[in-house]
Order: structure tokens, then sequence, then C-alpha cells
């Protein structure tokens, strides 16, 4: 008798995981049911255009770097010249509230493709193997780089190429940024390269010696340095040169992202960005975050970025 128990229990055991394991590949991997697993949505993907001019509101993620999208510790609001180019752009849209995600500059196409919210304000730039994951605008912008190092500059670092010359010297980048791609294409090692979660931890990291340089926009540095008092001890790399990379100095071109499937939101996004752009009250919008004439994108596109020219 007991061992007729026995084997009848350890055949509900079976037949339980049995059922488990069906509604697993039936519902998915975690086993509940989820909107984004069902046959019907993958062939009817969701508009979220239309859904979030229903709802009034949208989710943009950002990085917290400044001058581009950053929390603003005085106003405790998000902003820069991503996020309000955005705001401009989406009331416009009908879409007048923007709620934004804050993550780590690395995990912004992750994230968006997560549906953890539906548009990267970031000043990401647009490149070729960017254009794989994710759907861009056209640019808001475009800058060379700059160096933000210690005093004096004790290595005198002047461009990538001094950094793969000096084999003692450290790039300090963040986390998924171009510009490790850049010290990587000039020969840079990778050892010599020191990956900060953000800006302001690059920043902190040439202060106390993990890095002789931190490599940004120009306009990040920049914002960086007009928050630091006289005697904060970093300075710009002046002169700089910006990396040549196939035959061509580089010149970054940053924009809005979005996932492949909301093509219809990058569309209606993209037209009214490009009525904006340029405009007297572009620029006004833009100057107090340091943007001048001289970073318009000059009518460059995500199209030709996006071939690589």
């Amino acid at each position: 008798m007991a061992k007729a128990l026995r084997l009848a229990g350890v055949a509900a055991v079976l037949i339980a995981t049995a059922l488990g394991y069906a509604a697993v590949r039936a519902n998915g991997e975690g086993g509940a049911a989820s909107p984004g697993s069902s046959h019907e949505t993958q062939d009817h993907p969701p508009d979220t255009l239309a859904e979030a001019r229903a709802k009034g509101e949208i989710r943009v993620g950002y990085a917290n770097e400044a001058p581009f999208a950053y929390m603003d510790s005085r106003s405790n609001q998000v902003t820069g010249e991503s996020v309000e180019i955005a705001r401009v752009v989406l009331q416009r849209l009908g879409i007048k509230k923007v709620d934004a995600v804050l993550t780590e500059f690395g995990s912004l196409i992750p994230g968006l493709n997560a549906s953890r919210f539906d548009i990267i304000a970031a000043g990401m730039y647009v490149t070729p193997d960017r254009c794989k994951q994710v759907v861009f605008s056209d640019p808001t912008y475009g800058v060379g780089d700059a160096f933000l190092v210690p005093t004096h500059n004790p290595r005198n670092l002047h461009s990538y190429e001094d950094l793969k010359r000096d084999k003692d010297a450290r790039l300090g980048v963040v986390v998924g940024a171009i510009q490790s791609d850049y010290a990587a294409a000039v020969g840079v090692p990778s050892d010599r390269v020191v990956v900060f979660p953000d800006s302001v931890s690059a920043l902190a990291g040439v202060q106390v010696d993990r890095a002789d340089a931190y490599g940004a926009t120009a306009l990040t540095v920049n914002h960086l340095l007009s928050k630091l008092p006289p005697d904060g001890g970093l300075e710009r790399a002046e002169p700089f040169t910006d990396p040549v990379i196939d035959g061509k100095p580089v010149r970054g071109y940053g924009a809005y992202a979005f996932r492949k499937q909301d093509q219809p939101l990058a569309d209606a996004f993209n037209a009214e960005l490009k009525r904006f752009i340029g405009t007297p009250a572009h620029r006004r919008l833009v100057a107090p975050f340091g943007f001048t004439d001289k970073e318009l994108p000059q009518g460059m596109t995500a199209a030709r970025l996006c071939a690589g020219q």
C-alpha cells in the first residue's frame, strides 16, 4: 500500500510539472500571460502615438548628462536641450505631459526596446550600429569632442592620439558612450579606458586620479566646468583635435530614438522636429544650455548618419 501511495504521489508531481511547463510555454517564460507575447500583438503592434495622444502623456528615457537631459536640483525637474525640445514637439502632437525615466546611458536602448519608456531623449549620437537597434529622428545638433583634464593638463593630452602615445594615460568615458569607440578606433588599449556610470562620476574620477582625462562632447565638458568653482582643479584641454576615423574628423550628431515598431510615432515626431529646428524659438530655447548656431545640424539627416556618411 505504501509503495502504491508513493507511486501515486510521484505521478501527481509529474502531471503537475507537465501542466506547469505547458502553461509556461503557452504564456511565456515567466509563466504569466503578457500582451507582448501574444501572436495577435506581434501581428498588430500597439500604436504608441495614438495611445499617448489618448492619455495625454508619454515616457522618455534620459541618462542625467547635462546639457542634454538632467535633473535640475533647483527646480526638481528634468530639463536640458533634448528634454525641452521634446516637450515642444510633443505638445504639437497633442501630448501634454512628459514623464522622464532615469537610466544609465548604456541601458537606454535596452530600456527603450523593453518598453520601460517610449522615446530616448538624451542627446544620443546617431551611429550605424545603433540604427540597427532603433529608429532615429533627424539630429538636433552637431558637435565635436573635448577632454576634461586636471589644471595645467599635466600629461599634455590634446587628442585621442595623445592618449595612445602616452602608455600610462587613462581615459574616462561614460558607459555606452561613443567616446570608447573613438578610443578603440585610434588604438587606445581597452585596459586604459575607465568606464563610469555618468558624467558627474567621470568628472570625480579625474579629480581623484582614477583617470587622466574624461572624453565627452564639448558641450558636456563646458557645462560641467561651468558648475565648478574657479579653483575646481579641472580645465578643458586646449587646443583639442577631434579623432580622425576612416579618413575624416569625427563630429557627433545627437537625436531622438524610437522602437522599430513605433515608426508612426517617429515619423510624426520628426515632421514637427524639422519645422522647429533652426527657428528663432528653437534658438531661444536651447541657448541657456550652451547651444549656439555653431551646433546646428546643418542639414544632416538620420538617413545619412545611419549609412555612415
